[in-house]
């Protein structure tokens, strides 16, 4: 059994841990409130714009469709892995780079597979093994539309100058604090909706459908983009917050473990003095 000093020790540094723990999940939660407001507000939006994108596509294919709807054979993959800067968040970064390591090994086996890093730790992990062509970490210092915008419009510039025949988003989805659903969207080429996937919506377009697609695809991607991103950073804070609610109660639970093992400890120090006492007093007697 380990001496007394030593448990101490112990104790103390668990309690220190359970202290920081308890702060960030305190931090976390502070902050995902309003990430969990802006990704909740803006689904709406995107999710119709999508699905106005989509019917404009299909009905403009074979006609004069757009140069992001291009379907070529798929031989230079670009994939986009949304991770955080930070750790300390579970299995939140690791099913981000377990899901784009599945892509370049069987989805995409035998062709050429690169990468774009937004987040630090997919730029780590990833360019240690593979081909990053660009890292975007910083976007998350000041996340706003603009600056994802620009991401958006290197990327659509890649696939329409036909670096990339294809590029893939993968990235959390938030669902709630406990939940992140790992995604993997199709950026470009756009996909038309399929017959019977938007009802039987008709719309009236004015000035031609051709012009508002040329105008809609762009704004419409770039949305794309922003509320992948957007759903990572709500879905970071989700995923730190519960993490270090473990921990903490982890922390809680050898802390107790720790006192008890040194109370037991400390009585049976005592209960061995006494007994010297007692046995040296009945020496003297003797």
């Amino acid at each position: 059994m380990a001496n007394l000093k030593e448990i101490r020790n112990r104790i103390t540094s668990v309690s220190s841990t359970m202290q920081i723990t308890s702060a960030m999940k305190m931090v976390s939660a502070a902050k995902l409130k309003k990430a969990q407001d802006a990704i909740t507000a803006m689904r709406p939006y995107a999710d119709k714009l999508t699905e106005l994108l989509q019917n404009l596509s299909a009905s403009l294919e074979g006609d004069s469709g757009s140069v992001y709807a291009d379907n070529r054979p798929v031989n230079k993959v670009l994939v986009v892995a949304i991770t955080s800067n930070r750790g300390l968040c579970g299995a939140f970064n690791t099913n981000i780079l377990k899901q784009s390591t599945n892509l370049i090994e069987n989805v995409y086996a035998g062709k050429q597979v690169d990468f774009v890093a937004i987040g630090k730790k997919a730029d780590d992990y990833l360019g240690k093994r593979y081909k990053v062509i660009a890292n975007h970490s910083s976007v998350f210092d000041d996340l706003t539309f603009d600056n994802v915008a620009e991401i958006a419009e290197d990327l659509m510039d890649k696939f329409s100058n036909g670096a990339y025949d294809r590029i893939e988003i993968v990235y959390n989805k938030f669902k709630n604090a406990a939940t992140q659903i790992v995604m993997t969207e199709q950026f470009l080429p756009i996909n038309p909706a399929q017959e019977g996937e938007t009802g039987n919506a008709d719309y009236m377009f004015e000035p031609s459908k051709a012009e508002i697609v040329e105008q809609l695809i762009p704004k419409s991607l770039k949305t794309q983009l922003y509320k992948g991103i957007r759903d990572s950073f709500a879905s970071e804070h989700g995923a730190r917050m519960t993490a270090m609610h473990k921990a903490t109660d982890n922390a809680t639970e050898l802390r107790d473990q720790l006192k008890l093992t040194y109370n037991k400890a400390r009585q049976a120090a005592i209960t061995n003095e006494i007994l010297e006492i007692v046995g040296g007093a009945e020496a003297l007697n003797n």
